[in-house]
């Protein structure tokens, strides 16, 4: 019976200790949830509320679109074949002969300059041809070299057609470095391609123009630009020509990110002196022009801890020319040409390279902490301030044109059955030398082949920059 009454009182302590422990957990439990609902902050009664702001409105980006440009400027520009004659050779020519004759065909671009048929390249598009094919809505046509400047890399071509849209003119002058840009030409002979980019900077020289008097003025652009879009146009947003296409720099020969064009405002004077006068009409400065920076600086005793290199130095100053006329001397810093700032040795010669001979032009340079001011004329490549029209000579015994080049005599327009073409000169050969004697003239040339009889020879270099030994014999 104890036991009983025992295990009785232990049931109901247990179940009382459970009730009591049940209520416990409850009241906890309802304390906790008021404390989430007043909020994390100890130090706040109040009902925490986040703030809500507006967003500011999106920054405004203009829509980039080049379609209009593209649908104005690929009409106006052409795909250009430049044909030569090469040699192949082979282990046998050792013993049967000198290598059978290949006609080798480059292509590059170019862009329609006159609704007359007047076309821009690069010279170096066509400086090797025999031939040039101008292709054109597909339609191929024989295109005449009517001249070319290597001093900018430019070429004029001519095609006997009209009512072709030529491209409209924009200025380089007016171009910003970050502004859009788009190449159309034909690289890698997919034609009429286009590719955009930004103006990455201007007034950029890369030495690869390999002439007497170099003008490298280039605008820098990412455009993806490859081999075939030489001489292709570089167009602004509305469609307007601000460039001629002409270089890369890459190790691999293909786009890597630096693409450059001669300027438009370069150009048009190059092609229009080319078009009226036969030929670029070059101003001459007389001095050699180089940067102005510490380094050059120290080499003319000039302060060269100077905060602001401004200008350009006069390296050397010819010992006959416009330069010295005026009164300038190595050393001077040019801080203008008339009333244009000048602080490259590019922005000076893109500042000449818009004269001709004859011009006259305020310089406006320092010596020895003075500022002053020169008055000069420009001169020719001859030192003169007139005009130099191209001087063609023709004779049909010879079946050929000459004119006189800087280093020697150009033999081109070669046609069959005269004298040049029995010899196997290749056309734009440049004869240098005649029996030991430097000919100069195209005329002395003429009349050498016209009278002389028995065996001589010849020096000359090819249009590729190939030098050789012609022998002969002329009965």
């Amino acid at each position: 019976m104890k036991t009983l009454q025992t295990i009785t009182l232990a049931l109901l302590a247990g179940m009382a200790g459970a009730y009591l422990m049940n209520e416990y957990q409850s009241e906890r439990k309802k304390r906790e949830q008021q404390n989430a609902v007043q909020g994390v902050n100890e130090f706040n009664n109040s009902v925490y509320q986040p703030t809500l702001v507006n967003p500011a409105p999106a920054a405004t980006i203009e829509k980039v679109d080049f379609s209009e440009a593209a649908t104005k400027a690929i009409p106006s520009v052409v795909y250009i074949n430049s044909i030569s004659q090469g040699v192949t050779s082979s282990y046998w020519d050792w013993f049967f002969g000198n290598g059978s004759p290949q006609t080798q065909v480059s292509s590059g671009s170019g862009v329609i300059f006159s609704p007359d048929g007047y076309i821009i390249t690069n010279n170096h598009v066509i400086q090797t041809a025999e031939r040039i094919q101008v292709i054109y809505n597909k339609k191929t046509y024989a295109a005449e070299l009517v001249g070319t400047d290597p001093s900018t890399d430019l070429a004029v071509l001519k095609i006997k057609e009209t009512g072709l849209p030529a491209i409209t003119l924009g200025s380089s002058k007016n171009v910003a470095v970050g502004e859009w840009v788009i190449a159309v030409g034909n690289p890698f002979s997919l034609s009429s391609t286009v590719t955009a980019g930004i103006v990455s900077a201007k007034g950029r020289g890369i030495n690869v123009v390999e002439d007497r008097f170099p003008i490298e003025s280039f605008i820098q652009t990412d455009a993806a630009i490859n081999p075939g879009n030489s001489g292709g146009a570089l167009v602004n947003k509305n469609g307007e020509l601000v460039g001629i296409s002409t270089a890369i720099l890459s190790r691999t020969g293909s786009y890597t990110g630096y693409a450059f064009a001669v300027p438009v405002d370069i150009a048009k004077k190059v092609v229009e002196d080319i078009i009226k006068y036969d030929g670029p009409q070059k101003a001459i400065f007389g001095a050699t022009i180089i940067e102005y920076d510490s380094e050059n600086a120290a080499k003319f005793r000039l302060d060269p801890d100077t905060r602001n290199f401004n200008g350009v130095l006069i390296g050397k100053v010819d010992a006959e020319g416009a330069a010295r006329s005026a009164g300038l001397k190595a050393g001077d810093i040019i801080t203008k040409v008339n009333d244009i700032v000048v602080s490259t040795q590019s922005a000076f010669e893109e500042e000449i390279a818009y004269r001709s001979p004859g011009d006259k032009v305020l310089i406006t340079y320092k010596r020895e902490g003075q500022l002053n001011q020169a008055e000069l004329t420009l001169l020719n490549k001859n030192g003169g301030t007139t005009i130099i029209r191209r001087k063609v000579y023709s004779d049909a015994t010879l079946g050929a044109s000459f004119e006189a080049v800087d280093y020697g005599v150009k033999v081109f327009r070669i046609k069959e059955g005269g004298l040049v073409r029995e010899l196997g000169l290749p056309e734009n050969v440049v004869i240098m030398v005649i029996n030991r004697k430097s000919v100069k003239d195209p005329r002395d040339v003429i009349d050498f082949f016209t009278t002389y009889k028995g065996r001589g020879y010849l020096e000359a270099v090819t249009s590729g920059r190939e030098r050789f030994i012609k022998e002969f014999v002329l009965r």
